[in-house]
């Protein structure tokens, strides 16, 4: 990756541009889906995106998940994290969490403060993975890898750049980067050119993506890339930094169904494991404690 431009690289071009809106979701909570089932086909292997905020006390209490695995990341407040199996956790702002659901996991998930905003995407796994052992990972904002050059910072959630490289791996391979760019900036970072590749936009309103004569993307929008090895980004603002993710992982290619907490390969897996944790077996045996 480098700040500056490479003429021997393709660069992707903007093929689409979606507003995450602000919605309701269960008690207290306010969401923005960044990636609906529409958008599932395009961005493989990716399931969702969501921008989240809640507060005190409201939270998600004990529920199931089964076939993927997910990266939260908060950027205010925090979360507190509980397992049916006796694990607990707190991630932080800046922090984040890896969580494999493989088989079968029964979490809750409550706010630590009373502002609490952050990010959660759902990864899609192989069939051949899908019923792995369960498994999570947290790391603090210390642990997380960064650089920084002409005005330009990133934080190396998943992947590389800047000759920064993560040493933390999903099962299908993906990138997950936080960028800074200060006023008048530009950074140019090289994506496999198989892969999958969007942004979402976290702050500032005249970011150009994928051509500098674009039109200008604000905050909450996702910017979905077509095919190439380079996503070029500038910052237009004489005055306020442009901070959004880029995220970009290798497409999987095989059947997906959705169907609330689950992701399976088709709609029977989907009505086993709503079986499967009705019934307290085949990973959710815990379930039969509550």
């Amino acid at each position: 990756m480098s700040t500056s431009f490479d003429s021997d690289r393709v660069t992707r071009k903007v093929i689409k541009n979606v507003l995450a809106k602000l919605q309701k979701e269960g008690e207290g909570a306010l969401i923005r889906n960044g990636i609906t089932e529409i958008d599932q086909a395009l961005l493989d292997p990716f399931v969702l995106l969501v921008d989240f905020s809640f507060s005190l006390p409201d939270g998600f209490p004990d529920h199931p998940h089964r076939g993927f695995e997910s990266v939260t990341y908060m950027l205010q407040g925090g979360i507190i994290h509980k397992y049916l199996k006796g694990h607990e956790s707190t991630i932080k702002a800046g922090d984040v969490q890896w969580m494999t659901a493989g088989r079968g996991i029964i979490h809750s998930e409550f706010p630590e403060e009373d502002v609490n905003n952050g990010l959660q995407l759902w990864i899609n796994l192989p069939s051949i993975h899908r019923m792995i052992e369960p498994k999570n990972l947290e790391l603090s904002s210390l642990e997380i890898p960064r650089a920084a050059k002409d005005g330009v910072e990133v934080k190396v959630i998943a992947g590389d750049s800047m000759g920064i490289k993560s040493p933390y791996y999903t099962t299908t391979p993906i990138m997950f980067l936080d960028f800074t760019l200060k006023p008048g900036s530009q950074t140019h970072q090289t994506v496999p050119e198989s892969w999958t590749a969007f942004a979402y936009v976290l702050e500032g309103d005249e970011g150009v993506f994928g051509s500098l004569n674009s039109l200008a993307i604000q905050a909450h929008h996702v910017v979905v890339f077509g095919p190439g090895d380079l996503v070029s980004v500038w910052n237009k603002s004489t005055s306020r930094a442009l901070r959004f993710l880029l995220i970009a992982g290798e497409p999987i290619g095989e059947p997906l169904v959705q169907c609330g907490p689950f992701v399976m390969s088709s709609q029977d897996e989907i009505d086993m494991a709503f079986e499967d944790y009705q019934n307290a077996k085949n990973g959710f045996e815990l379930a039969k404690s509550r």
